[in-house]
């Protein structure tokens, strides 16, 4: 019998620690994101680092560039 896949594991917390491992506050990201032509608020920004916003997978290829992160691994680690 197949495992079911939970669907309500937020990856908000690694998105938090990746941005203040960048030194990038909120709206800083807002503003990378806009340039980059995502237009993501910064309270958006904020509901997905708590878990109540689902990240489009558009939003997490840009968040890879701007944290500067090798692997999408670290958006799901210790998941």
């Amino acid at each position: 019998m197949s495992e079911k896949i939970k669907q309500d594991i937020s990856i908000g917390a690694n998105l938090k620690r990746l941005r203040k491992n960048a030194k990038l506050s909120q709206q800083n990201v807002s503003i990378k994101l806009d340039l980059m032509g995502l237009d993501i608020s910064r309270s958006i920004i904020s509901q997905m680092e708590i878990g109540k916003y689902s990240i489009r997978v558009s939003v997490l290829r840009a968040l890879k560039e701007i944290y500067k992160v090798d692997s999408y691994d670290e958006f799901f680690k210790d998941l």
